[in-house]
């Protein structure tokens, strides 16, 4: 099915579609023949992604929202205006996410540590929020929330991380098991090493030949499209995407 416009006639959000896995995601449902809404901090490059997606897709311009999905009263703020468009969504692609350069146990403070989950499970928490009753309604929708690996292995990644894309994946289980009976279905994508911007927030330089090695943004949206492409008997709790060399 992929490969042959098969999201034609469907809305899509993506969350944190100004770079990295968001903006690949975003750029494979427009290539797919989604209606896309796109949702991030920094309106520049949303706008720059919209531009792209109007190559793409001249005759489906993409809808801009720029808020922080972390700020739970700007966001409902941002999405009022939508409200016809988020009563017909079909799919949300939750990519917003951060860490930070002192992530070390040590390092942490009560404002980073609140910081992280304000960016990676607070976002994740208020756009399920924000999307959930239209789907519900409506009796079917799915929502990708895109973790990490750091969720289920150990590493040097920093607690704060780890432990917000854990709580994410326990969000996405937890409302899948409250909203099946609804319709809808939530999958947790956890991606290991990607060549993202975020490897440029690591205290140590990533070394090119890692680097090189790393998953690709455009592996995430794979993914993505994968699941969407299901048909909506078939549910997919988890998908674990690493690096074939890691």
């Amino acid at each position: 099915m992929v490969g042959q416009g098969f999201l034609a006639g469907r809305t899509i959000l993506v969350a944190g579609a100004s770079s990295g896995m968001g903006r690949a995601t975003a750029l494979a449902v427009a290539r797919e023949g989604g209606a896309l809404l796109l949702l991030g901090r920094d309106r520049a490059r949303l706008d720059a992604v919209a531009a792209e997606i109007r190559g793409i897709a001249p005759d489906r311009p993409a809808a801009v929202i720029a808020v922080d999905a972390a700020d739970a009263a700007a966001l409902e703020a941002a999405l009022a205006p939508r409200g016809d468009a988020l009563s017909g969504l079909d799919i949300v692609v939750n990519s917003v996410g951060t860490n930070i350069v002192g992530r070390a146990f040590g390092e942490l403070t009560p404002d980073s540590w609140a910081g992280m989950v304000d960016a990676n499970l607070n976002a994740a928490f208020n756009l399920t929020r924000a999307v959930v009753p239209g789907m519900r309604a409506r009796r079917q929708g799915l929502i990708i929330h895109i973790s990490s690996v750091a969720a289920r292995k150990a590493d040097r990644s920093g607690a704060a991380y780890q432990a917000t894309k854990a709580g994410v994946v326990a969000l996405t289980h937890a409302v899948m098991e409250e909203e099946r009976e609804n319709g809808l279905r939530l999958t947790a994508i956890l991606p290991g090493m990607t060549d993202t911007p975020l490897l440029d927030k690591r205290p140590v330089p990533v070394p090119a030949e890692s680097r090189r090695a790393a998953l690709q943004p455009d592996d995430v949206a794979a993914a993505c499209l994968f699941v969407m492409g299901l048909p909506a008997r078939a549910h997919v709790a988890e998908i674990v995407l690493q690096p074939s060399r890691s």
